[in-house]
């Protein structure tokens, strides 16, 4: 067994293997959707906690420019090789700046997260709202903390090559405080041999009503179900949901 602090450092290049059943055109589009609905019709975009790229990749495709941002330059090196067409920085989302305004900020897979602490979160939305132009839309989907299921998991399995790969992510809460634990875990298995690798990252944990009154000062706030197909009202119920919050 092989334990590391740095899966995603060291393990760049499963990263789209463990995340192989996101379906990344149907959140793409959900959003660019959105940025039609409530945005002001521009064409550039910023993805922060970029990652590989493969939203990038969709969002170039609808044609609009792009940028990523990353903090992890193996992850940067693999999304300049999927999307040569856009640019990439290799920054920390919670205080960057851009030469001129983008009309639209994403942060998917719940990455707003890595923030890390509430004052990180609030530097991270300054940031963001700096870098918006007038009207411009940012999105990201978040979790509630007073509604997190230690006990939940999710896994899935797949192959390549000659090896089988069970992913597995799980929220962490203790009930109190500003930090939650994303806890992760791999299992490669090449014919008789298994390796193991597990890790844990704080991210910052807040609720909703919390999340709410960070952004309101900056944007208009619209709380949406988690659904990338479907535009709807979030259930108070739901542990998660899309954030869509317009420049004033």
């Amino acid at each position: 067994m092989l334990a590391t602090n740095a899966l995603y450092t060291d393990l760049s290049e499963y990263y789209d293997l463990m995340c192989c059943d996101i379906d990344y055109l149907t959140q793409s589009q959900g959003i660019h959707r959105l940025h039609q609905l409530f945005g002001n019709g521009g064409k550039s975009h910023l993805d922060l906690a970029c990652g590989t790229g493969p939203h990038i990749q969709h969002f170039l495709a609808a044609g609009f420019d792009c940028l990523g941002l990353d903090l992890n330059s193996p992850m940067l090196t693999r999304a300049k090789q999927r999307c040569p067409s856009a640019a990439f920085m290799l920054e920390n989302m919670c205080h960057f700046a851009l030469d001129k305004p983008v009309d639209l900020i994403t942060c998917f897979l719940y990455s707003i997260h890595y923030t890390g602490k509430i004052m990180a979160l609030k530097q991270c939305i300054d940031s963001v709202y700096r870098a918006l132009s007038v009207g411009g839309v940012f999105c990201f989907n978040a979790v509630d903390k007073t509604k997190i299921c230690n006990i939940s998991r999710v896994s899935h399995r797949t192959q390549h090559l000659e090896s089988v790969f069970e992913f597995s992510s799980a929220w962490f809460y203790q009930g109190q405080g500003e930090e939650q634990r994303l806890r992760l875990s791999i299992c490669k298995t090449t014919g008789e041999q298994k390796q193991f690798w597990q890790d844990e990252h704080p991210m910052v944990a807040i609720s909703f009503d919390e999340l709410e009154a960070l952004l309101s000062p900056y944007f208009e706030v619209h709380k949406l179900a988690h659904d990338y197909q479907r535009i709807q009202p979030w259930q108070m119920d739901a542990g998660n949901a899309l954030f869509l919050c317009v420049k004033r």
